[in-house]
């Protein structure tokens, strides 16, 4: 018996060990407008930064939350999460999982633009925003948040907003925001983690000093049957007419200029093979309208096994909404 206390009780010790190192891959990067400046020269601890209210501290780790040294420090709304910048008075990032039910809108876009309380010194205001000559661009997009009313409303707190030139809000990144929905209506539901690039001595707007990023990220994991698959993108803070594949990245090159370690639940093979390549054909390129539960039902677009025949000659796994019943790659 006093073996196997010895026993159970150095098995205590290994699981408390291993439970400690819970950590983040690398301190948040801070990257410069000068693409030559090194990824060395651009690390910066977030630590002293972040701040939030104890209330809406959850420890409820997912699979879209970024690695975080303390997790005290992440705020948790009804359909995303959170981690604030009180340096730069915006998110670092905002994760959340969107289901193919949720792109079916429910509720109007409420316009009404909110300080969010859950930050213990406030995050920015209209007064940060009025006369900037930029728009209040949402990180996590309203129509990703329009399948119920209190989602609607936090999708316009402040904590949500960064400064985007307005070719850019209402330009690419609106036309990656309606791809993301159509891509989470074909695998049935997609994790998501977006935010701005930020780095020092960048430009600001208002009393509260809110950082005018230079690039905004997204990035994508399909973790549902049969085909797993990631993407990333990289995008200048400006307008633009380029295919969207263009902007396309690895989720290791994101991780590279933000310093975040992105879906850290996924097994560690699975996650080094996901995040390491960028596979365009995996996905399809072109946007679809969301049903509208407004509209008639027949209007509703339902994805359906591609017809395409792969090279071993079996069907295509992968999932299309285009009326020819073909993905992408086999259009």
């Amino acid at each position: 018996m006093k073996n196997k206390g010895v026993f159970f009780g150095f098995i205590f010790l290994i699981g408390a060990f291993f439970s400690s190192c819970n950590y983040v891959k690398t301190a948040p990067v801070e990257v410069a407008r000068n693409e030559n400046v090194t990824t060395e020269q651009v690390y910066a601890s977030i630590n002293d930064s972040v701040v939030i209210s104890e209330e809406h501290a959850v420890a409820s780790p997912k699979m879209e939350i970024p690695a975080t040294e303390n997790e005290k420090l992440i705020v948790h709304h009804t359909a995303y999460s959170l981690l604030y910048s009180e340096e730069h008075e915006q998110a670092f990032w905002i994760a959340y999982e969107l289901t193919s039910e949720e792109t079916d809108r429910k509720f109007e876009r409420s316009d009404k633009f909110l300080v969010d309380d859950a930050i213990k010194t406030a995050s920015a205001n209209d007064g940060d925003y009025k006369g900037s000559g930029y728009d209040r661009g949402h990180l996590a997009p309203a129509a990703d948040m329009s399948w119920s009313n209190q989602t609607m409303l936090e999708s316009f707190y402040y904590s949500n907003m960064s400064p985007q030139d307005p070719s850019f809000n209402r330009g690419i990144w609106k036309r990656l925001e309606e791809l993301v929905r159509t891509w989470a209506r074909e695998n049935k539901s997609l994790y998501v983690v977006t935010g701005p690039i930020l780095s020092s001595n960048l430009p600001s707007i208002g009393p509260n000093k809110v950082s005018i990023p230079a690039y905004y990220y997204k990035v994508l994991l399909d973790y549902s049957q049969p085909e797993f698959k990631a993407i990333g993108f990289i995008i200048p803070n400006q307008g633009s007419k380029a295919d969207l594949s263009s902007f396309a990245v690895s989720i290791d090159k994101v991780e590279q200029l933000t310093g975040l370690n992105f879906f850290p639940n996924l097994p560690d093979q699975q996650e080094m093979s996901l995040e390491s390549s960028v596979c365009i054909s995996c996905w399809s390129w072109q946007a679809t309208n969301s049903s509208n539960s407004n509209n008639n039902s027949s209007n509703t677009i339902v994805s359906v096994q591609c017809k395409g025949i792969t090279q071993k000659g079996a069907q295509c796994k992968r999932k299309t909404l285009d009326p020819s019943g073909y993905c992408s790659q086999h259009h």
